[in-house]
């Protein structure tokens, strides 16, 4: 935005404190004169050595002429005081603010990995300064993330368009091939792409205004999740358990139960046959709170962090069957359980298998209840 050119902080703030001291030294001035006013005399009597003369002089006027010339001079030496010493404690002062207007230039050019690292006790100035240098790092985490997502993306979504591209050329330049098969594997490709531009919308949108929050009851979620997720774990021979009482929070019904879905699927789909999956929901310590255990193979603890990047299977995790997803599902569940001011928590268990863990703000009027 193009604004008029005025005057520099440290300008005003030098003028600001020559202002003040040239008041403060009026007011003292006008002090001591108010006291010679009050203790001088009028007039005073003047008698000489041999008393042959005497009269009344005046004084008080005689103190005016003398006075003012001197008052003068010392305001004048106030004001150059005031204007070089405010000038110097100015730049001093307005120095950190410096080195916080030249680390923002730097980030308005891109380089978001320079930091102010501003020396000294704290004060004002260093609480902006590590501030600015927290937004910066946030940043720089935010980009990268974002870049190394939109790159994971793009090879994601490249990889099905060139399975259709492949398939479509193949019944162009062999008319006698079987279209039946080569339209079902079109469709499974197809399918796949489709579901991860969905993921990817959803993860989109993965943030607190872009809903409207309501009333949620965990317990019947989960139960609908893993009634539609049952013929799968049929499939599999996994057994699903629900446990749990009534547990209500506050958000997406919608996004929520896409979150207990996509991971009832994940611990159904990452198990072994005969394996189980418990879902349990309850109300601890002021929290909503939702857990999914599940059986399998063991996970390295190196591992479990990264499970909620975008695209991060993991080698012990990858799948190749219909149901291997698409790399977002714990991303997602990452992204509602933000954008519902909850945490996750995912650990392995020592026996194989992976226990998440949830929690969710209840609702004000069980945290009324509750205190």
């Amino acid at each position: 935005m193009d604004r008029a050119p005025g005057l520099s902080v440290r300008l005003k703030l030098t003028l600001s404190y020559a202002g003040f001291l040239m008041v403060a030294g009026a007011l003292l001035l006008a002090a001591v004169w108010v006291f010679l006013l009050r203790y001088v005399p009028d007039r005073a009597l003047l008698v000489s050595s041999d008393t042959t003369l005497q009269g009344v002089f005046p004084i008080r006027s005689n103190l005016l002429r003398v006075f003012a010339p001197r008052a003068a001079a010392v305001l004048a030496l106030l004001l150059v005081f005031g204007l070089l010493g405010g000038w110097l404690l100015a730049g001093r002062m307005l120095a950190p603010l410096t080195r916080i207007t030249d680390a923002a230039r730097m980030a308005t050019t891109g380089s978001l990995s320079h930091r102010i690292r501003l020396p000294g006790r704290t004060d004002e100035f260093r609480e902006l300064a590590d501030a600015f240098d927290a937004m910066l790092a946030r940043l720089e985490a935010h980009v990268a993330e974002q870049q190394r997502f939109a790159a994971n993306a793009s090879h994601e979504l490249r990889t099905p368009l060139a399975i259709s591209q492949l398939l479509l050329d193949v019944a162009r330049n062999d008319p006698t091939r079987d279209q039946g098969e080569l339209l079902e594997r079109l469709h499974a490709v197809n399918t796949r792409a489709i579901d991860l531009t969905e993921a990817l919308l959803l993860l989109s949108r993965g943030d607190p205004g872009s809903f409207t929050r309501e009333p949620v009851d965990l317990s019947l979620v989960a139960e609908e999740a893993t009634e539609t997720l049952l013929p799968l774990a049929e499939q599999r021979g996994i057994t699903l358990e629900v446990t749990g009482r009534t547990t209500r929070t506050v958000g997406s019904a919608a996004l929520i139960l896409r979150m207990v879905t996509n991971l009832v699927q994940n611990a159904v789909v990452h198990n072994h046959p005969g394996g189980t999956v418990t879902v349990h929901t309850e109300s601890k310590h002021g929290a909503s709170v939702l857990r999914v255990e599940n059986t399998g193979p063991p996970l390295p603890s190196e591992l479990v962090p990264t499970l909620t990047e975008p695209f991060q299977r993991g080698t012990e995790r990858i799948r190749t069957d219909e149901h291997a997803g698409v790399g977002l599902g714990l991303a997602i569940v990452h992204s509602i359980v933000r954008a519902h001011d909850g945490t996750l928590d995912l650990r392995p268990r020592p026996a194989g298998g992976l226990l998440v863990t949830i929690r969710l703000p209840r609702t004000p009027q069980d945290q009324r209840r509750m205190g």
